[in-house]
C-alpha cells in the first residue's frame, strides 16, 4: 500500500511521458507484488481456518462425552447414587469427582466459545480479503491499460535505427521458426555496440517460476507467470522487433550487446518501437490470461481453487548465430 501510494503521487506529479510511464510501471508492479502477498495471506488464513475447525471438532466431541456422562448421572435417583457398592466413602469420592468436573467443564465451554469466535473472525477476514483482491485485480487491469497507452504515446527514447517494415514482412513470410527469424533479423539490422558481459545474475523478464524442460528441443526456458504479468527489459537493450510472430504469440527481440539477442515470446501484448534503446526495467509487454478467473475461491494449497491458469513466457539467448544456455545470463534459480 505504501508503494502504491507513492506511485500514485508520482503519477499525479508526472511532467513528461517518461515520468508517466515510470510511475505507471511502478503502479503495475506494486499491484502485482501486493496481490501476490494478499494471495499468500489468504492461503495462510485458509490453513488456519482448517486447523482451528479440526480443533473445535475435537473439543466438541470431548465436551459432548462429558455432558452425556453428567446427564446420565443427573437422571440417576439419589438413593442409587448414594448407595455405592464400595460404601459411603467411595460414594463421597464419586460426588467429589462430579463436583470437580463442573469448573473444568466451564473452562472447556469458554475455550470452545473462544475458538468459535476466532473461526468467525477468520472467515470474516477471508471474505474481506477476497473482496480486496477482487477490487485490486480490477485496478491492476486499469493500470495496465493506462501503461500501454502511455508507452504508445512516448516519443522521447533514443532511436538507434529505423526498421524497414517491408524487410521484416519478408522475413516473417519466409521463416518457419522463431530462431530463424531472430537470426535473420539480427543479420539485417545495424548492431548495438554496447559492451555487456554475461553475468548469470540478471532478473527474469517477468516474475515467475522456471519450468522443467518440456522435451520439445527448444534452446530456451519457459517461465510460468501470473495472468497479465508485466514483462520488462532485463538490461538496457536495443529493441529489434516487437509484435506477433508465427505461433509464438507476441514476440520481443532485444539486443543488449553486439551479437547477443534476448528472444522473449508468448506475450499477449507488446510495447515499444523497433530501433528504440530501452533502459533496464522498461515494460515491453503483458502476458495474457484472465485476472478475474476464480478469484474468490481460495484454498490453502493453491492461490485459487480450480486455478488461476499460469501463463507461459519463453526466453532464449543467442550469441552470434547459436543459442546459448540462458543460465549464463539469467539467475534461473
Amino acid at each position: 500500500m505504501e508503494r502504491l501510494t507513492a506511485a500514485q503521487t508520482q503519477l499525479t506529479t508526472a511532467q513528461t511521458r517518461r515520468d508517466r510511464v515510470q510511475a505507471l510501471t511502478e503502479t503495475v508492479q506494486s499491484y502485482e507484488d501486493g496481490l501476490a502477498a494478499l494471495r499468500d495471506g489468504l492461503r495462510q488464513v485458509a490453513a488456519s481456518e482448517t486447523a482451528l475447525l479440526a480443533e473445535i471438532t475435537e473439543n466438541r466431541a470431548a465436551l459432548e462425552k462429558i455432558l452425556g456422562t453428567l446427564q446420565r448421572i443427573g437422571r440417576t435417583p439419589i438413593p442409587v447414587v448414594l448407595d455405592h457398592p464400595d460404601g459411603a466413602l467411595s460414594a463421597a469420592r464419586a460426588g467429589g469427582i462430579v463436583a470437580d468436573l463442573t469448573p473444568a467443564l466451564q473452562t472447556q465451554v469458554t475455550d470452545l466459545r473462544r475458538q468459535l469466535a476466532a473461526l468467525t473472525q477468520l472467515r470474516d477476514l477471508r471474505e474481506t480479503a477476497a473482496q480486496t483482491l477482487h477490487d485490486g485485480l480490477q485496478e491492476a487491469q486499469t493500470a495496465r491499460a493506462a501503461l500501454g497507452q502511455a508507452i504508445s504515446e512516448r516519443t522521447d527514447l533514443p532511436q538507434r535505427f529505423e526498421q524497414d517494415p517491408l524487410q521484416v514482412a519478408l522475413l516473417q513470410a519466409s521463416t518457419e521458426t522463431l530462431d530463424a527469424f531472430a537470426t535473420g533479423l539480427a543479420g539485417t539490422l545495424p548492431s548495438n555496440q554496447t559492451e555487456f558481459v554475461a553475468s548469470g545474475i540478471l532478473d527474469l523478464p517477468a516474475d515467475g517460476e522456471v519450468l522443467p524442460d518440456d522435451g520439445q528441443g527448444r534452446s530456451g526456458v519457459w517461465i510460468a507467470t501470473a495472468p497479465q504479468a508485466l514483462v520488462k527489459t532485463p538490461v538496457a537493450a536495443t529493441l529489434l522487433y516487437q509484435g506477433p510472430l508465427l505461433d509464438d504469440g507476441h514476440v520481443v527481440i532485444l539486443e543488449p550487446a553486439a551479437d547477443v539477442l534476448f528472444i522473449i515470446a508468448g506475450m499477449d501484448q507488446t510495447f515499444g518501437t523497433a530501433g528504440q534503446i530501452l533502459p533496464a526495467g522498461t515494460p515491453i509487454g503483458l502476458m495474457g490470461g484472465d485476472l478475474m478467473e476464480n478469484d474468490g475461491k481460495v484454498s490453502q494449497n493453491n492461490a485459487f481453487e480450480g486455478g488461476q491458469h499460469k501463463q507461459s513466457l519463453y526466453l532464449e539467448v543467442r550469441e552470434g548465430q547459436s543459442p546459448t544456455n540462458p543460465d549464463a545470463w539469467f539467475a534461473l534459480e
